[in-house]
């Protein structure tokens, strides 16, 4: 009893501390100076990878929503349903506490800030799971046809706790000015910033001043001036952020992590000829080890954790939310079920090891859940098994040139058996089987805002604005949706987005920043599908909407919105659903 008893009064001395945790978008292993790359300079991030510990063994999933459904849940994707970047498959399943809860329920003040990429809509946008402040883009990028429509990186609009609000500048640049004034107005608690970025993704929009100091050796040496000026900009944006820390004495008490969501889409050509990838094979999307290792940098002077040490265990995002609950001693709600282990212990412990286990890459860019064996690594100290019959050994071919299958039948057979056992655990959750559903009637969201970027379907996808602007048609036209309270219901089929609307069979009069050339459809009727019901209209030549006032049951069902132009039918881009 004496022990507890005093371990509970030095917790209640000592100030909880706070927590960064910034995630780049589609930065590579390679994509630093302090990784070794020869041409980009980030003097910023090079001096914190010196004050920091370096977990140089860490994976992620590699993709964007993967990822942070990894690292928001603690759970593998194919446990929280989020292994797609789009058709219904961006959406978590909220069964379980989000890492924002999980601070939020120990009196954290939280904020997510940038790109999350984990569902638009109630009940999974980022206010919808546990982060009282939110400053966001919609869906996995700027510029996408879910996204306000005219963003374009410069003087955009973004939404703030879900209001669209307009901001001046380079999107990178006011994700960390928002970073600064949340935390200069909560600096007096303890706060969980999640800072997402959504660079380095493309389109590679930046100043022209960042991209200039790379622009002689691109295409000779590296595949793009632009890739390597964003993140110029964001070394510009890091030392920013840390001086702040600095200056408000904050450093100290700060947990500050370095990440990145998965491997490199442009730090180096497809044939891996140039550019620089660290002595890895593969980048974004990849199974192979460029694919889904990345940077992991993690400080808290006050907590022991620094000095410029890399540890080499395996380690992997579903760690994340039981690591940090660990360092800032936090209560775990019951309803948090991460799959990752606590690697904690590593950071300040030169003796400490994790016990071996098997970690798991499944992720597939479909509405399908991932196969299996086929398109999955499985990892295991220095092994990697992927597709089931290529067996690498990392520390000895880090290009993963030689398939070792032959040589270790008893290793593959290991591997293969701890993921039949993990699939399997995981084919009997419901989120295995079942789309995350959009709730439609709840008080929190007035108006719910479908877009054809994440409709289910068997249509290649499509997702920017372009795509829209220049009237791509395309198959993809089913949502999950769950009727919260039964009522009167308004479905609104939209060729344009409310934000900038135009008539169905036109376009619209205004064409913010002179983006886009528009071009018109001709469909002749609209299509809807819910429940058990059908209904049809005809569309008017003055029609910028076509709606249809219906009155819904509880319970969920799958909703579709079609063009009909003669025999073809297709998607409807745009789907606003209002209670009346």
């Amino acid at each position: 009893g004496v022990v507890s008893m005093l371990s509970t009064t030095l917790a209640a001395k000592t100030t909880p501390p706070n927590v960064i945790l910034l995630l780049v978008d589609d930065q590579g292993i390679g994509d630093l100076a302090c990784q070794g790359n020869p041409w980009l300079k980030t003097p910023q991030i090079d001096a914190f990878y010196k004050q920091a510990v370096r977990m140089t063994d860490f994976h992620v999933s590699p993709l964007c929503t993967p990822t942070r459904s990894a690292i928001i849940t603690g759970q593998y994707p194919i446990h929280n349903g989020a292994w797609a970047t789009f058709k219904g498959r961006d959406i978590i399943t909220h069964a379980s506490a989000t890492l924002g809860e999980v601070f939020k329920a120990n009196k954290y003040q939280t904020a997510m800030i940038g790109k999350w990429h984990l569902g638009d809509n109630y009940p999974v946008r980022p206010s919808d799971c546990g982060f009282d402040y939110t400053a966001r883009l919609s869906s996995g990028g700027i510029g996408e046809l879910s996204d306000y429509w005219g963003n374009s990186y410069f003087d955009d609009t973004y939404l703030i706790n879900n209001e669209p609000k307009a901001f001046k500048g380079y999107c990178t640049d006011v994700w960390f000015d928002q970073t600064i004034q949340f935390i200069e107005g909560h600096k007096d608690k303890p706060f969980f910033v999640y800072l997402p970025t959504n660079i380095a993704h493309g389109p590679l929009y930046v100043d022209e001043k960042y991209a200039a100091p790379y622009k002689a050796l691109a295409t000779v040496a590296y595949p793009s001036a632009e890739y390597y000026g964003m993140i110029a900009n964001l070394d510009e944006n890091f030392g920013r952020l840390n001086r702040y820390l600095a200056d408000k004495g904050l450093t100290d008490n700060t947990i500050l992590i370095y990440m990145s969501d998965n491997g490199s889409q442009y730090g180096m050509s497809k044939d891996g000829k140039i550019g620089y990838n660290k002595g890895f094979r593969g980048g974004k999307g990849d199974k192979t080890e460029g694919g889904h290792r990345v940077p992991f940098y993690i400080r808290w002077p006050k907590g022991g954790i620094g000095g410029g040490k890399d540890i080499p265990e395996l380690t992997s995002h579903v760690d994340i939310m039981p690591t940090l609950a660990a360092l800032c001693n936090l209560k775990m709600p019951a309803n948090a079920h991460p799959d990752g282990v606590d690697f904690s212990k590593l950071l300040t412990d030169p003796s400490a090891h994790l016990a071996p286990r098997s970690v798991f890459v499944h992720h597939n860019q479909d509405w399908r859940p991932p196969q299996d064996v086929f398109g999955s690594c499985i990892m295991n100290g220095k092994w990697r098994l992927i597709n089931g019959n290529e067996l690498y050994d990392v520390i000895s071919d880090s290009m993963e040139l030689h398939n070792i299958a032959a040589k270790y039948p008893e290793v593959v057979s290991q591997l293969l058996k701890d993921n039949a056992d993990f699939v399997s655990k995981a084919m009997q959750k419901p989120t295995y089987s079942t789309f995350a559903p959009v709730v439609i009637g709840s008080a929190k969201q007035k108006i719910t805002a479908l877009t054809i970027q994440h409709a289910i379907g068997n249509d290649a996808p499509i997702w920017e604005a372009e795509h829209v602007a220049a009237g791509l048609k395309n198959k993809n036209n089913t949502y999950a949706i769950n009727v919260a309270v039964a009522g009167r219901y308004k479905i609104s089929c939209m060729r344009w987005p409310l934000e900038c609307s135009g008539t169905i069979t036109g376009i619209p009069s205004i064409n913010p920043k002179n983006r886009f050339v528009y071009k018109a459809i001709k469909p002749q009727k609209v299509r809807i599908k819910l429940f058990n019901f059908i209904f049809e209209k005809q569309i008017e030549k003055a029609d910028t909407a076509v709606s249809f006032i219906v009155n819904l049951p509880v319970g969920e069902t799958f909703l579709t919105t079609d063009f009909v132009e003669g025999k073809e039918e297709y998607g409807v881009y745009y789907t606003y659903i209002e209670q009346l």
